[in-house]
This record gives C-alpha cells, sequence and structure tokens, in this order.
C-alpha cells in the first residue's frame, strides 16, 4: 500500500515513505518504524492520522492484519538527546542534524527554537511540508520525494505506474527550489514566480532571513538555475 520497501525493515529501522493515489498524488506522507517482526509505526501529520487509517482498512485483505490509532507525544531535538524516549528517529529536514523523540516530553531545561526560525530553517534546507508544497496538485518527483521515500524495485502499490513511468521514461516539468527574494515582504501563498513577462513557476513557503526573504516554490525545469526571477515588485534568485 505505501511507496517503499518496508517488509525490508529490520525491528529498529525506519524509513520514508508515501500513501498515494493510483495516479500517484500524495494522501499522506510517512515516517514508518518496525517496532517488532510483525508490528508497524506509521508516524504522519497530526490531522493525516485518521485518513491513513481510513485508506489502509478500506484495502485490507488479510484478515489477522490489525491497524489501529495511535497518539504519542513528541518533540523535534537538536543535538545530543537524553535516551528517555520510546523512539528517538533521525531528521535530515533542517539542514543540521536533528531527531524526532516520540514518546517524551522535551525536558524544561532545552534551549527552545520558535517556529518562524524552525520554519525558516526547514525552507532553507529545502524539505517539502504537506499541506505547502506537498498537495494533490503535486506529484513525488516534482517534491524531491522519489529519492527518500520510494523504492523503484519493490512490488505493486498504488501510485507505482506513474512513478516508474516519469522516472524511466520522462522528467519533471516542475522541480522545487530555494529561492532569496529582496525585500521583507513576504509573498502569499502561490504567489507568481516570474522570469521577465513568463510565468514559470508559484511560491508555496516563505521566511524572513538575513534582512531579506528565503522561499520555497516550484520552477519549470527549463528554467536556468542563475536565471533572474521575480516575486511581486521584488528580484528572485534560485539558491538550489
Amino acid at each position: 500500500m505505501v511507496s517503499n520497501d518496508v517488509a525490508a525493515l529490520t525491528p529498529g529501522d525506519v524509513c520514508d515513505a508515501l500513501l498515494l493515489t493510483p495516479k500517484a498524488r500524495v494522501i499522506a506522507p510517512l515516517r514508518i518504524v518496525r517496532r517488532s517482526s510483525d508490528d508497524f509505526l506509521l508516524l504522519t501529520e497530526a490531522e493525516l492520522g485518521e485518513t491513513v487509517r481510513d485508506h489502509l482498512l478500506r484495502f485490507r485483505f488479510a484478515a489477522r492484519a490489525e491497524i489501529e490509532s495511535e497518539e504519542h507525544e513528541s518533540y523535534l531535538a537538536f543535538g545530543d538527546v537524553a535516551p528517555d524516549a520510546s523512539l528517538i528517529l533521525p531528521l535530515d529536514d533542517y539542514g543540521r542534524p536533528a531527531w524526532e523523540v516520540v514518546g517524551a516530553a522535551p525536558p524544561d531545561s532545552v534551549e527552545r527554537i520558535d517556529e518562524a526560525e524552525l520554519e525558516r530553517m526547514r525552507i532553507e534546507a529545502g524539505t517539502p511540508r504537506y499541506g505547502r508544497e506537498i498537495d494533490e496538485r503535486v506529484l513525488p518527483a516534482e517534491a524531491g520525494l522519489v529519492e527518500r521515500a520510494v523504492s523503484l524495485t519493490k512490488g505493486c502499490y498504488p501510485g507505482q505506474e506513474p512513478i516508474a513511468r516519469l522516472h524511466y521514461r520522462g522528467h519533471a516539468n516542475r522541480a522545487l527550489r530555494v529561492l532569496a527574494i529582496e525585500g521583507d515582504k513576504l509573498p502569499d501563498p502561490d504567489a507568481e514566480i516570474r522570469r521577465g513577462d513568463k510565468v514559470v513557476g508559484r511560491v508555496t513557503s516563505s521566511a524572513r532571513s538575513n534582512g531579506g526573504v528565503v522561499a520555497l516554490g516550484y520552477v519549470r525545469v527549463e528554467v536556468p538555475l542563475d536565471a533572474e526571477l521575480a516575486v511581486g515588485s521584488g528580484r528572485a534568485r534560485s539558491l538550489h
């Protein structure tokens, strides 16, 4: 049912995966932990938990498979983590080593990072987020998700054919880029990215950074990385 080879995981291993429609649109991004030989924990966004459960139940063929919702307290940590949680999972979403600590509350003594700073770090690292860069309009290849969340050799799953066809016979028309935008005004979501008079993409996320704005956006692949772009009245350029 999911895009990655979870059967190859050994107990304690973790991988990213996607739950997809038959047309390879993302229903939910997942992190899958094999807790034991017959116990898998699927972690996703809080608002998607019931969606994932409902889809898996709908296509459950083996009566012996049990699918239940779980709720876990968790926090994001940078640097060393005390081993007091049920799960400590590595993350590479923020441009520096980080951990998702599942099953514990953060200690009172730790330094807190506010949401705006965390969002800036995510954007500068080029990490897509569900509801921003990942929605029903986006193919996994456009968001750079094939490399981290898709097995091209495992058996059938919903969405496999469009992903394989695009990978082996074509290419995505758009790609996710990190942009530096002049000025301090944050562009609206879906703001146009232009090259001259032509619209070549759209902004998905933005944050203030070093006196300017850093943003994520989808840009057509034929646009060179060094091209001069514009978002609103501000000049923009691709960082990567």
